[in-house]
Order: structure tokens, then sequence, then C-alpha cells
């Protein structure tokens, strides 16, 4: 049973949505333009000299595409099962496996099979990013290097560097995905950060 007070549950939600715009490499106009809640408004809610209403919440959980229980850092009860929701983007299918806002977030993620090769579109952005291929070949991009990675490889990189995912060989592909902002890591590295890492699982 959650036992915290009104005013707990409302001071908790600040540092929540500033972490989820955070994960998601938002900015408050970013948002503000989403949602129309202003700058302003967002900053204040952000830094918890605003209060949350449900008029604020509803735009803000759709734009960030968590339940409204999880701004709000509600406790979960009843049914233990955890429902996942897929996210389809850039033709590929994403299934969080992790819900916490802030640190390193856990992700399935299914590349579809097609019978075209695909034309690569690399993409950068903040974080860090570690995958394991669970089934088919990864075409992997990073920076100037194009790799293909088997089932039971696993590569990690900076997103700062130009990178693309998909199918090696046209057919679907399912990898086991952490990404963190940067500061934020899988595990220890060894080597420089300028370029991926890639190894095969030691089992």
């Amino acid at each position: 049973m959650d036992r915290r007070t009104d005013d707990e549950v409302l001071d908790a939600v600040g540092p929540r949505l500033r972490a989820l715009r955070r994960d998601r490499g938002l900015t408050l106009a970013d948002v503000a333009a989403t949602t129309g809640v202003s700058e302003s408004t967002l900053s204040r809610l952000e830094s918890g000299r605003r209060r949350a209403t449900l008029e604020l919440l509803l735009p803000l959980s759709r734009t960030y595409d968590v339940p409204l229980d999880d701004l709000v850092g509600a406790e979960r009860t009843g049914d233990p099962r955890i429902h996942l929701k897929p996210v389809t983007r850039f033709g590929m299918t994403f299934v969080p496996l992790s819900r916490r806002p802030g640190g390193v977030h856990a992700f399935k993620l299914m590349i579809p099979a097609r019978p075209e090769p695909a034309v690569p579109t690399p993409q950068t952005h903040e974080g860090f990013e570690w995958l394991y291929v669970l089934t088919g070949r990864l075409r992997l991009l990073v920076g100037e290097r194009d790799l293909t990675l088997s089932p039971g490889e696993a590569a990690e990189f900076d997103t700062s560097l130009p990178h693309w995912l998909g199918t090696a060989d046209g057919r679907a592909v399912e990898l086991l995905v952490l990404f963190g902002l940067q500061g934020v890591r899988a595990h220890l590295r060894t080597g420089p950060r300028t370029g991926p890492r890639t190894g095969r699982d030691p089992a």
C-alpha cells in the first residue's frame, strides 16, 4: 500500500518529468511544441514551483508515451503481469523492458524482413548503446565502420557517432538493446570511445 502523502507524491513528479524529457533527448521547447504547454509552465513543473494537474499531465503522458501512473509514481498492486506496449519507429518495433525514468533503459528491438535492402539513414543523438543479437544477422553502421553481427554477438558504441541498424540479409532480426545517456554505461569499458566494440557471448 502506498503510504506517501499527496504532497510527497506531487513533489516527486517534477524530477520524474525532467528525467523523462532528458532520456528522450528533448528540450523544453520541443515538449512545449508537442503538448501546447508553455515552456515556463513546463520549467516550473520540473522544478516543483508548479503543482501538477490532470490537465497538464495528460498531454505529457501522451508525449512521453507513458501511463499517468508512471508520471506520479503510483505503486502497482494486484495483477503482477507486466503489460508491455510496443512502439513502432523507423519501420522497427521497440518493446520497452524497463519502466523507470532515468538510468539505463532496456528494449527488445525487432527489425522486420524486407525483400529489398534498406537505404541506411544514420542518426546521431546523445547517449550510449549496448546491443546483443538474439536472432537473424544485424547490419550495424557506426561512423565509418560497416559491421555484420550474428546471433550471440554484441556491440557497444557512443550514439553521438552516426549510426544505423538494419537487416544484413533481408531476414528479420531480433536484439536486446540497453540505452543510457552519456555517463551511464551497461558495464565498464576498456577500449577507446571513438568507435564501436563488438564481441561474441563467451557462453
